[in-house]
Formats: structure tokens, C-alpha cells, sequence
């Protein structure tokens, strides 16, 4: 409950730091996962339900049962069943691509999604350079022919890997694996990865260039980036004709990045002299001219099929669930890169989301845009900024529109309610304690509010330019009243609650210079709404004629 004219803005309760994620309801397996990952949650507990071949409708009526959801890539995580999922918290997916999950329904719905980045490094990267190798010495075609009965070795003349240029586009584990291995063979390792510095690549023996540059260099080309809109055909008709004659092409990492099509025109007309693919926009694929060209070696998706990759992919997903279960920060976070911060630095996201819903009390609740900008003070505050405005976003939106936001869904819900923070400036100077200083700006109003870390506790020192003389900790049971300096309309506010024996203590700001208002901040016993009637009454009554009057709850 919130009283005054300014302020009819609904209660805040913030939401606690995310130090463990409850999975009590147990963990649901829908398709074949190595053994070892049951065998791990089981050691902690975690109950586990492998239920193969469940159709989609007996699926989405399964799913509202568990916490936690553990796919490979067959099964299609829709947003009809991420929408099914009422309890569901957790969607992992054992091995690396999540295009099988609709990973925006999960965000919106508050559900993070997790993956197994490092299990199938080496069996994908392995199969990589096999279809590099065989290609360059017509292993698929002369296999072949000699099958069919002819010794045609002239035919089969091929040529070196030693000095041979290959492109690598991703330099992710996968691609640095290639890049390590081909090496090996003599070959020369150019890419491309917007994520990774030249001086990076460097480092592991890859020069860095822009892709432009990269085709007309390149004479074996491999993928292994995501399929998102920026690489969805990527390798195209334009690509193949900047490329030498003879290009070849390896796909091993998602369907679609290379256009089918294209790579079909383009080894017809021999500006390809060959593929090596390993999946595709379709799966089952159905381009079947591309699929019996005789230059295309083709397997049915096996870069993640090996014993090794299956294992350490359900080790790999199931020690995630675990560190999830126990608190612990996770490293194959897909849909919330503040997730794994909030988890290491609580006090941090505790002051932000404590001023978020402080700051956002202050405006009258007709306003519906409201930005800000954040200034934060302290140590080691580098890459941080996610941190620090995911979590004020969640306070925001308890306060304002009293929504259970967390830090997977709190920027989309944020963006939907028109909160937004615009900035997060970070001020590194040597404060042992985090202090946070908010501007939020709507239509009609500005505030601005400065908070520090007080024994962990999140303390507020200053609104609007109003100094409190001693500084009083935000928490559950602090009532702030503003009035003119001299009004007896405060002290009376404050009297009736000290009557009834509900005051703790009360801490005073000092007027600014350029205000005929100033801040008082009074610890209650208790929550005004749970007062006695006759308490509520008076405190109504007495405090019309503030400027402002509200309980902050957390």
C-alpha cells in the first residue's frame, strides 16, 4: 500500500538474488542422453524422468510436471511448450546448437536456457578436418569407382594440403580446433570472427581479416559459426564467384549457413571443386541432386556422434544443472548473459534492483516511460554494465507494474513496460564498497538518487539532491515522507507512528539550497498496511498535505 497524491504507484516486493535455482520437481529427458547424466543429478537428488518417443501434444501435457528439461536436437522446444511449462525453469541442451529451442519464448517466459559448449569440441572439429583431408585427395569418388570395378588412377590426381589456404569463419573451440590440427598439415589458417580480436587469433595461428578479404584468398572454406539471421546463407552464389575456381566448401556446423542452391550451381559450373556436409536446412535432408553430386561427400549429422562427445555432452549438461541446483555460477548460459553475474557479485545486483524500485516509487504512476541512467562507483567493475541494468530493470518492475521479473526475462518484460536503462557509465575509482547513483527520467519528472553498500546492506544517502545526515538502510520497513522543512505535517506523521510504539528511528535530510522541501526516511515496526485502522487513519489523514508519502517494500 502507498499513500500520497504523488504516489499511487502498487507495493515492491524486489526479488531475492538468485542463489540457487529450485529443481525439486525433477528433471524431464524426452530423447536417448548418455547414462552419466541421470546417474549425476540422481547423486544430488534431482529426480530424472526419461520418457522417448512422446509425441508434441503428449509432450507439452508432460512438461507442466518438472523444473528442467534436457534435449538433444531432436526434440523441437516450440514456444507452445516452453508455454506449457509452468514450473519449468531450466531448458539444457546437450551439445552446442540451440536452434531446435525457441530461445526468445524462453526468455519472455523467464526460463534460461543452457548448453554443452565444450562436449563435442573435438569429435566436430575432427570430422572437420577428415572432410578437408578427403576432399583434397578425391578419397569419396576414387572409393567409388574402385568398388564399381575400375582402376582409374589418372583420374584421381589431386593435390596437396601443404601450403594450401583455408578460411575458418568462427573461431570459437570448434574452429580453433580445426585451425590447430591443419596446421599441422601445412596449411595457411585465415578468419573471421566478429567476437574474437585479431590479436587473439594471433595467438593460436590464425590471421584475422574481414571476409571480403577472406574469399579470393581462400582455397578451402569451413563454417562454424551459429545459424542466426547474419549467418542464415552465408556462403552464397556472390561468395562462390569472389572465391578461386575449385573452392572447397565444409559445413559441419548448422544447415542453412551455406545455400544449398548455391553450392549445387556453383559445383555444376565447377567454381566448387567440392563439399563436405554434415547438415542441412532440411533434416532428413531432401536435396537430393546435391546429396549424389559426385564431388559432395555427405553424412547424416554426425559431428556430435562419437562415444566421447555423447558422454562428456551428458556430463557436461548434467554438472550445469547441478552448479544451478546448488547456487553455483554455470558457464553455458545462451539467453541471459546476467545470469552468471548476479550470481557472483549478490551485494552488486542487490543495491541495483533495492534503488531500481526506489527510484521508480518516486513518479506518479500515469507515467509509463521511464529511462535512466546509471553511474556505479567501486573495484573491478569491467564488462559489468549487463549486471547492473538487467537488475535494476527487475526492481523497476516489481515496483511499477508488480511483475516477477528475473534476470532471464527482465529486459524483454522491461522493454514491453517502457523502462528502459540507457546507460550504465562505470566509474572505476578505489572503493572498497559499490555505491550506484540513478537519474531516471520520465515525461514530467526527473530524480535523481544515490545509494552505497553498507555492510552489504544497500543504504541510501541522497534524493534529489537531499543529504540524509545519518544514512538510512533501504529495507522493508522504511517509510519516506517530503514535505516543506518547516511543516509540522512530518514530525506529526512521525508522532502518530511513534504513539502506537511503531517508529524505530528516523533519519533527516537537509533541505537543498534550491528546494523549500526536504526528505525524511522513518524506520516503522512494521508494515503500514498491516497497522492497526486507527494508525491507517491518522496516517492518512495527516499526511494529504505532504509532498510525497510512501513505504518502500522489498
Amino acid at each position: 500500500m502507498v499513500y500520497g497524491a504523488d504516489s499511487s504507484c502498487s507495493s515492491c516486493t524486489v526479488l531475492p538474488y538468485p542463489s540457487a535455482m529450485n529443481l525439486e520437481k525433477g528433471v524431464l529427458i524426452p530423447e536417448p542422453v548418455d547414462p552419466k547424466c541421470e546417474a549425476i543429478l540422481a547423486q544430488i537428488n534431482i529426480p530424472v524422468t526419461t520418457k522417448l518417443g512422446l509425441k508434441p501434444d503428449e509432450l507439452k501435457k508432460e512438461i507442466s510436471k518438472y523444473s528442467g528439461l534436457i534435449v538433444r536436437s531432436a526434440t523441437k522446444v516450440t514456444a507452445d511448450l516452453i508455454a506449457a511449462g509452468k514450473n519449468l525453469r531450466v531448458i539444457g541442451r546437450a551439445g552446442v546448437g540451440v536452434d531446435n529451442i525457441d530461445c526468445e519464448a524462453a526468455t519472455t517466459q523467464g526460463v534460461l536456457v543452457i548448453n554443452a559448449p565444450g562436449g563435442n569440441t573435438l569429435s566436430a572439429a575432427e570430422l572437420t578436418c577428415v572432410m578437408i583431408t578427403s576432399l583434397s585427395r578425391n578419397i569419396y569418388e576414387a572409393s567409388a569407382s574402385l568398388k564399381a570395378g575400375k582402376w582409374d588412377r589418372k583420374k584421381f590426381m589431386s593435390n596437396e594440403l601443404d601450403g594450401k589456404t583455408l578460411a575458418i569463419i568462427g573461431l570459437g573451440r570448434i574452429g580453433r580446433e580445426v585451425a590447430h590440427r591443419m596446421q599441422s598439415f601445412g596449411m595457411k589458417t585465415i578468419g573471421f570472427d566478429p567476437l574474437v580480436p585479431a590479436e587473439e587469433s594471433i595467438k593460436f595461428g590464425v590471421e584475422s581479416m574481414e571476409l571480403e578479404k577472406i574469399w579470393p584468398l581462400a582455397d578451402y572454406i569451413t563454417v562454424h559459426t551459429p545459424l542466426i539471421p547474419q549467418t542464415k546463407n552465408m556462403i552464397n552464389t556472390e561468395v562462390f564467384a569472389k572465391c578461386p575456381k575449385g573452392v572447397k566448401i565444409i559445413n559441419c556446423a548448422r544447415g542453412g549457413i551455406v545455400d544449398e542452391a548455391a553450392l549445387l550451381a556453383a559445383l555444376e559450373s565447377g567454381q566448387c571443386g567440392g563439399a563436405g556436409i554434415d547438415v542441412y536446412t532440411e533434416e532428413p535432408p531432401k536435396c537430393t541432386d546435391l546429396l549424389q553430386h559426385p564431388k559432395v561427400i555427405c553424412t547424416p549429422h554426425l559431428g556430435a556422434s562419437t562415444h566421447e562427445a555423447q558422454s562428456r555432452v551428458a556430463e557436461e549438461i548434467a554438472q550445469q544443472f547441478v552448479s544451478l541446483h546448488k547456487g553455483n555460477p554455470i558457464h553455458g548460459i545462451v539467453n541471459s548473459p546476467a545470469f552468471s553475474l548476479s550470481k557472483s557479485h549478490s551485494q552488486w545486483a542487490k543495491i541495483s534492483k533495492t534503488l531500481g524500485a526506489f527510484v521508480s516509487m518516486l513518479f506518479p504512476k500515469t507515467d509509463k516511460d521511464i529511462s535512466v541512467v546509471a553511474n556505479v562507483y567501486g573495484r573491478d567493475l569491467k564488462r559489468k554494465e549487463i549486471l547492473f541494468s538487467t537488475a535494476i530493470l527487475i526492481g523497476m518492475l516489481k515496483q511499477r507494474s508488480n511483475v516477477d521479473a528475473n534476470f532471464v526475462n527482465a529486459p524483454t518484460l522491461a522493454r514491453d513496460a517502457g523502462f528502459q536503462v540507457t546507460q550504465v557509465i562505470n566509474n572505476h575509482i578505489s572503493l572498497d564498497n559499490i555505491s550506484l547513483e540513478l537519474t531516471a527520467t520520465s515525461l514530467t519528472e526527473t530524480h535523481t538518487v544515490l545509494a552505497t553498500l553498507n555492510n552489504g546492506e544497500p543504504a541510501l544517502c541522497n534524493i534529489d539532491n537531499c543529504q540524509f545526515k545519518t544514512v538510512p538502510f533501504l529495507s522493508d520497513d522504511l517509510i519516506f515522507l517530503k514535505g516543506p522543512n518547516t511543516s509540522e505535517v512530518t514530525a506529526k506523521v512521525i508522532g502518530i507512528l511513534a504513539e502506537f510504539g511503531l517508529v524505530h528511528n528516523v533519519a533527516w535530510g537537509e533541505r537543498p539550497k534550491d528546494s523549500e522541501s526536504c526528505w525524511c526516511a522513518v524506520h516503522a515496526v512494521g508494515k503500514v498496511d498491516s497497522m492497526p485502522e486507527e494508525v491507517i487513519q491518522q496516517l492518512e489523514s495527516a499526511s494529504r498535505y505532504l509532498d510525497f508519502w510512501a513505504q518502500l517494500k522489498l
